[in-house]
């Protein structure tokens, strides 16, 4: 089975810090970051680990956190709040066939420990009826900027492409496409 780490990118605890202070990510940011130990690494290891592990296992797991706003005021205790994608794949041939995989927007809080970087809290967005009264709670004055993310499916599968030929390229995989069930197969970037 292959692994990925890369990024496409939790209770409001007191041990986070909780300070207004943010900076602010482009309303169309994708982090992607390589090899390198940081707060995106660990959001990447934890939709990994923590979310993909939850579904159907395929051979091959690639997230892909499309961030909103990050608030690093504190270096050892990071606010990131993000439309979090997880996606994991079987290899067919030349194609990547989605087995499952979905979204879980919300705010995770990383931090530094001896070890690395950790996520230690998320406050993921519920599902049906609570949706939006929890998105509006998590986001705050940051629920405008989320929703223009969460509701822009071409610049999410435009994301979600290019992260997918970036895992190709760098695992060295024979894979020219990728394929979600029921759907057409789209040719990577």
């Amino acid at each position: 089975m292959l692994a990925a780490i890369l990024i496409c990118g939790t209770a409001w605890m007191t041990s986070c810090n909780g300070n207004a202070n943010t900076e602010k990510a482009a309303e169309d940011s994708v982090a992607v970051v390589e090899n390198e130990d940081s707060y995106l690494t660990a959001v990447d290891r934890y939709l990994v680990d923590s979310v993909g592990s939850h579904y159907q296992q395929g051979e091959v797991c690639i997230p892909c956190a499309h961030i909103v706003e990050v608030d690093e005021q504190n270096p050892d205790s990071v606010l990131v709040w993000g439309d979090f994608w997880v996606f994991n794949y079987n290899v067919v041939g030349d194609t990547l066939k989605t087995v499952s995989g979905g979204s879980h927007p919300g705010l995770m809080c990383v931090q530094k420990t001896d070890e690395g970087y950790k996520v230690t809290s998320f406050d993921q967005v519920a599902d049906g009826s609570r949706n939006l009264e929890s998105a509006k709670r998590i986001f705050g004055d940051k629920y405008e900027a989320f929703h223009a993310i969460n509701s822009d499916e071409k610049k999410r599968e435009e994301a979600r492409g290019n992260l997918v030929s970036k895992y190709v390229k760098e695992n060295n995989l024979e894979v020219k496409l990728y394929q979600d069930y029921g759907w057409p197969a789209i040719a990577l970037p």
